[in-house]
């Protein structure tokens, strides 16, 4: 059975009152006048070896990491004593061989702290774009007008290599006195320092969606297609990044294709992709068109989408004050940029046409 709980009537009282008792049932009773006792409880939400068992078990040696550190140093001692072995071979056939072999060691390991350099880098640049949109999306959120000058100054500085934007950096600072609101600082910065960029980001978009439709229209090989496709967004992914200012090395490709797959896979991009293609090729139009030219045009749809998760992924400024593109944007440029060419062919047939 459950325990049953007296109710009390809801009272009111005040704490330095004397006829307050402080104490168990059978503790100092007051002889005059009504009493209020309070009894003091001593408990917590959570027994103590409830909360001992929730904690998280110490972390011991982590074996995998171990590992992979033993074998990361067989591997460098193994060749290092290959190396050393074959300078000597070399130093026993010709004293010539021997410096060679010195000098071939020497820049292969100059080459490679090269590239350990260079790949560092990218993945620095690609991480201060990742914690930038972050910050940005945060500021927008807080509006706090410190922590979008701070902001902004970061984003001047991770865009100094980029010359075509000088102007826009010139504008940009010289506007920082005059806006209170942290949101309308991060709004200004990408108007002036991300519109002209997303304009060549769209261009590069639908070039190369217009090369894939066209190269997997003609093409009759399905593998062939696959590399293509394959290897165009890739480019793409890595000239969206640079465009951006990030310039990813092998490992910051790496990266950068997983966070686009992942943003496709969040958003839902395939699906949207397949909705247009069925807008585009409904009401009998698919009737008309080969299965070459539809597959083609699926390609094409699917690259673009690939290249809008990379711009989502590799812009330092999340969209807040500009519009982001879309297919239909990117469809519509590629219409106009389709008559544009005819209209430049035939510059006087509207005025014939108007007489």
């Amino acid at each position: 059975m459950s325990k049953r709980w007296q109710h009390r009537r809801p009272a009111a009282f005040e704490l330095d009152d004397d006829q307050i008792v402080v104490g168990s049932a059978g503790e100092g009773r007051s002889p005059a006048g009504p009493t209020l006792q309070v009894i003091p409880e001593s408990w917590s939400a959570t027994p103590a070896n409830t909360v001992e068992s929730l904690r998280q078990p110490r972390r011991g040696l982590r074996w995998t990491a171990l590992f992979w550190l033993a074998l990361g140093g067989l591997i460098l001692l193994a060749t290092g004593v290959a190396l050393t072995g074959l300078i000597e071979n070399l130093f026993a056939r010709s004293q010539e061989l021997g410096w060679l072999g010195i000098a071939l060691a020497i820049l292969a390991t100059v080459s490679l702290v090269a590239i350990c350099v260079r790949e560092a880098t990218g993945l620095l640049r690609l991480t201060t774009a990742e914690h930038l949109h972050q910050r940005a999306a945060r500021t927008i959120a807080s509006d706090n007008r410190v922590e979008g000058r701070t902001l902004v100054q970061d984003l001047v500085a991770h865009t100094r290599n980029m010359p075509h934007l000088a102007r826009a950096r010139a504008r940009l600072q010289g506007h920082l006195g005059d806006l209170i609101d942290g949101a309308d600082l991060v709004r200004l910065a990408e108007r002036e320092l991300m519109t002209p960029l997303d304009h060549e980001a769209r261009r590069l978009v639908g070039t190369a969606a217009k090369r894939v439709s066209v190269v997997t229209a003609v093409s009759s090989h399905a593998a062939i297609d696959m590399l293509f496709v394959l290897g165009s967004a890739l480019a793409l992914v890595r000239r969206l990044s640079i465009l951006y200012g990030a310039r990813p090395g092998t490992l910051g490709l790496i990266r950068l294709v997983r966070l686009t797959v992942s943003h496709l896979t969040m958003t839902g991009g395939i699906a949207a992709s397949d909705s247009l293609i069925q807008q585009i090729l409904g009401h009998g139009i698919a009737a008309r068109l080969s299965a070459r030219l539809g597959e083609g045009m699926l390609n094409g749809l699917l690259t673009a989408r690939v290249g809008l998760a990379a711009i989502e992924v590799t812009r330092p400024l999340p969209f807040a004050g500009v519009s982001r593109p879309t297919l239909r944007d990117l469809m519509s440029d590629a219409l106009h940029a389709r008559e544009d060419p005819a209209q430049s062919l035939h510059p006087q047939s509207t005025d014939l046409d108007a007489r």
